[in-house]
């Protein structure tokens, strides 16, 4: 009897053609009928022997193929291939240099999941047919489903892992802690509890990051207490202070540890990590006070990550040889390399962080997808917000800081009620979060006149700017800047802004703001230079920038130049209240011509009284400065040209009087020269004036 394998046995049939029997048989007679109808289960009950003829790279292709006929066309192929041989299969001999199949350890060993994933489907496979033909039964199936689970969740497949634990007996622990990675913390905590083992490490620390997510202070306490000195229950003593903000304290447990294993090098990255959302403390001198300013050490934390691209090279040579083929195909995590990414925004630009970050995409493979999420998110950020429609709003829910880059880019576009709708139900616990939602109800409160809404403001800025972790730092003096410019304490405000403006030089936010305080003092000089830094045409044509630059450059003794920012602007509709700052602190600092010209323009857009009394003021006050040498004698043919506008005849008096003092003092012909040098001037005028008018109808 032969003893080979059924596989490679050989048959003579009818039509004297060698054939093979067996599954392979069967396939080659549904292909030569071309039925393309085959059962799928004959593909999938391939046994070893036909994994030895076509390989285990065709094995993991053939299972991941999604196209039937494809999969078809191929077994057509190698049934061809296989028939017309004309000698039998001889086994190679396996030489020193021959490709063996890794197996599960060495790709569990590489982090290679997707290949251990492939391996242990294979086998699973074999499994199933070896238990339907030879009616044998075992564990191995299960413990395969176990290892695929275990893979998928490395793999960030917490759904898929979860199906596969929810199906093993004796996993209610496992799956509570897919069910914590896919934030169903409730539900983690429900299954924890069915565990059998209620005394494990893993059980106490799952429950204890459980507790934090569900604000269960108080079991959050017990469990804690239940932790030992291991390095597993100390990682997670480390990440509790991470997650809470406490940065210093995760730094010591990290730098402890890393004093204790010096092999464990990636907890450099934790440190850098640390040390990025850490802020420390410095002291600067400014006006002869010891004060505080926050320094982000983002310069730190790279030194951290170069320092643990140092020794991973050294110590890798040390290791056995697959840690070090696994060194050189992924030299730096995805978690190592994106930090390093916004280390570099943070330090340089958004431009410096992507060629970082483009780096790390270029070098994964296609399968990779741990980071993405996190990857496309940051690329937004990097490019300043290009994408952000498209990239952030499904990130949402599965990134914190999407929601808040969210918020970010809708105010600066202008859109504050998306911004507000985004951020009304947020409950802020960290500093940022109190920020961002006082900068917003802030917006909102100027928008629509809101007192409540800057109320809430102010309360957060001082919030923020009052805790004894933020008082001193960069952030922690703009809040309490914004708040008392929220009280309009201003004094206050400069004390602030003063201490932090190094850092603020070319911002043009930070600029009108400080100018503003500035000339809210009554600093008119320094508001002017400040205010005239701002750049941003957003700003420079927003209403309150440019009453606050006329109002310095009229108290600087520049009225011209205040007069010319009005007639850029004569069609906008806050151009009537721009006149009326013009009109009355021009009156008020005796730059009267300019007054003059501003309670004309404000008479004819509203014949009100007390625009007439303002004018007639103001040509007694020219007239005056003229007879005092403090203003050109040319100047009184300008007040006789507007005088003459005056409807009813109510100038007749002030123009004979200022006529007859001008033949006395032997002034000038006032008659024909100033009227036409000033009768484009008068043009212009009328047109802005028609302007006005009609905006004002629109308006009403």
């Amino acid at each position: 009897m032969d003893s080979r394998p059924k596989w490679r046995q050989r048959v003579v049939g009818l039509n004297g053609k060698t054939r093979f029997v067996g599954r392979v048989h069967a396939l080659a007679l549904e292909m030569e009928g071309r039925t393309l109808r085959f059962p799928f289960s004959v593909v999938r009950g391939v046994t070893e022997s036909w994994l030895v003829i076509l390989g285990t790279d065709f094995l993991q292709w053939f299972q991941c193929c999604a196209d039937f006929r494809e999969k078809i066309l191929f077994l057509a192929k190698i049934r061809l291939k296989l028939l017309s041989r004309a000698k039998p299969v001889v086994a190679p001999t396996v030489g020193p240099n021959a490709k063996t199949v890794p197996d599960l350890e060495e790709f569990l060993s590489n982090r290679d999941y997707s290949g251990a994933i492939a391996l242990l489907q294979s086998k699973r496979l074999s499994q199933r047919f070896v238990r339907k033909h030879n009616k044998k039964t075992g564990k191995e199936s299960q413990n395969a489903d176990q290892w695929i689970a275990f893979c998928r969740f490395h793999l960030a497949e917490y759904k898929a892992a979860l199906d596969l634990y929810s199906q093993l007996p004796d996993a209610d622990l496992d799956v509570a802690v897919c069910q914590f990675y896919l934030g169903m913390y409730s539900e983690a905590k429900t299954s924890a509890e069915k565990a059998a083992d209620k005394t494990s490490a893993l059980f106490t620390r799952l429950l204890f990051h459980v507790c934090h997510k569900l604000a269960l202070e108080s079991q959050l306490v017990l469990f804690h207490q239940k932790l030992s000195d291991s390095v597993e229950d100390q990682l997670c003593v480390a990440s509790m202070h991470f997650l809470r903000a406490h940065y210093q304290e995760a730094i010591d447990v990290y730098k402890k540890l890393l004093l204790e294993s010096r092999h464990f090098v990636a907890l450099n990255v934790y440190i850098a990590l640390s040390y990025y959302k850490a802020r420390i403390h410095s002291e600067v001198f400014y006006s002869n006070r010891c004060l505080h300013s926050q320094l982000d050490y983002y310069d730190v934390s790279q030194e951290v990550l170069q320092l643990y691209a140092q020794q991973l090279s050294s110590l890798f040579i040390g290791f056995f040889h697959l840690n070090l083929i696994f060194f050189q195909q992924f030299p730096e995590s995805a978690t190592a390399t994106n930090l390093k990414a916004c280390n570099h925004y943070r330090l340089y630009n958004g431009k410096a962080a992507e060629q970082e970050l483009r780096n790390l995409i270029d070098a994964i493979p296609p399968a990779f997808t741990y980071a993405q999420d996190l990857i496309r998110h940051n690329l937004v950020v990097f490019r300043g917000g290009e994408g952000a429609l498209q990239v952030l709003p499904p990130l949402v829910d599965v990134l914190p800081e999407a929601k808040l880059n969210l918020v970010i880019y809708h105010l600066k576009n202008d859109n504050v009620s998306e911004a507000n709708r985004l951020i009304k139900d947020l409950d802020p616990s960290l500093p940022h979060e109190y920020v961002l939602t006082g900068v917003v109800n802030a917006a909102v409160g100027q928008s629509q006149g809101s007192r409540e809404h800057l109320k809430m403001a102010q309360q957060y800025f001082q919030m923020v700017g009052g805790s004894a972790s933020e008082c001193d730092t960069i952030p922690g003096r703009q809040c309490m800047a914004s708040c008392f410019f929220i009280l309009k304490q201003f004094d206050d405000v400069l004390l602030y802004l003063s201490s932090i403006k190094s850092y603020f030089y070319n911002d043009d936010t930070f600029n009108f703001n400080f100018g503003q305080a500035k000339a809210a003092t009554a600093n008119f000089r320094e508001a002017e230079e400040v205010l005239l830094l701002v750049r941003q045409e957003r700003l420079t044509n927003d209403y309150v920038y440019v009453s606050w630059l006329a109002r310095c450059l009229i108290m600087n003794k520049k009225p011209r130049q205040a007069w010319e920012l009005y007639l850029k602007r004569d069609n906008s509709a806050e151009a009537f209240h721009l006149l009326q700052l013009i009109a009355n602190d021009c009156y008020k600092m005796g730059h009267f011509l300019y007054a003059m010209k501003a309670f004309d323009a404000l008479h004819k857009l509203d014949p009100n009284p007390e625009h007439w009394e303002g004018k007639r003021g103001a040509a007694a006050g020219v007239l005056q400065m003229v007879i005092a040498d403090k203003e050109p004698k040319e100047s009184v043919g300008e007040v006789l040209r507007l005088l003459r506008n005056a409807p009813n005849g109510q100038s007749s008096g002030m123009v004979v009087a200022i006529k007859n003092w001008a033949k006395e003092a032997k002034v000038m012909s006032l008659n024909t020269t100033v009227e036409s040098a000033s009768l484009s001037f008068h043009t212009r005028c009328r047109a802005s004036h028609t302007n006005l008018r009609a905006n004002n109808a629109n308006n009403i």
